[in-house]
């Protein structure tokens, strides 16, 4: 496992950065750069259940580790779901389980800070470099506006 880093300002208040985040519709503006049609579905409780799913309907189980609005969320990834079914058991899962992905937002006089750090298998690199690059100057962009 390693943790890639990212990091944007954006000309916005943390709150509004927030939304652009997590609201559904910008949500999957921002992650098509990983799967077009992407949601996620969570009940926004730490230890609780949080479902991000591709458009095909795939995609992963996560928890929420730690939550403080507008300023933080570290959700704890536990599984994947595949043709319908959750898997939080197989060893292809338990090689990347209990990997983290956070969204941290700093208030720069009124700038916001968002760094982002996510556990991955090397092999995705390329894939996770290249979605967070388009997806964060996405997520600026509709945070400016």
């Amino acid at each position: 496992m390693e943790t890639l880093s990212f990091n944007i300002k954006i000309y916005a208040s943390r709150q509004k950065v927030w939304d652009v985040l997590w609201t559904p519709e910008s949500y999957e503006t921002w992650t098509k750069f990983f799967a077009c049609n992407s949601t996620m579905q969570s009940d926004w409780k730490e230890g609780g259940i949080t479902y991000f799913y591709s458009g095909e309907g795939d995609g992963m189980i996560s928890t929420i580790e730690s939550l403080n609005e507008p300023q933080e969320v570290i959700f704890k990834h536990l599984g994947m779901i595949k043709d319908g079914k959750e898997d939080t058991e197989s060893d292809e899962v338990k090689a990347w389980s209990g990997a983290l992905e956070k969204y941290l937002l700093f208030d720069l006089d009124g700038i916001t800070q968002l760094h982002v750090e996510v556990d991955i298998q090397p092999e995705y690199a390329e894939f996770i470099n290249k979605g967070f690059d388009q997806g964060l100057a996405m997520v600026k962009h509709l945070a400016e506006k």
